[in-house]
């Protein structure tokens, strides 16, 4: 299991982001709007392997 390594306001933006790009897929403005599924996904269970390759973390202490 991945670590969680995605804070709140990230998290939230995440998924705002994500939804919103996919939903534009959905309305037919280009297939590479499903690229939030990404963002999307990485909200939704609060980890970012970017994140974890590069050391970095949003989270709260």
């Amino acid at each position: 299991m991945m670590t969680k390594n995605v804070g709140s306001i990230d998290r939230i933006l995440r998924i705002v982001i994500g939804a919103l790009l996919i939903v534009g897929a959905l309305m037919g403005y280009g297939w590479w709007m499903w690229i939030g599924v990404v963002p999307l996904l990485t909200g939704l269970f609060s980890t970012c392997p970017l994140y974890s390759i590069i050391g970095m973390n949003t989270c709260q202490k």
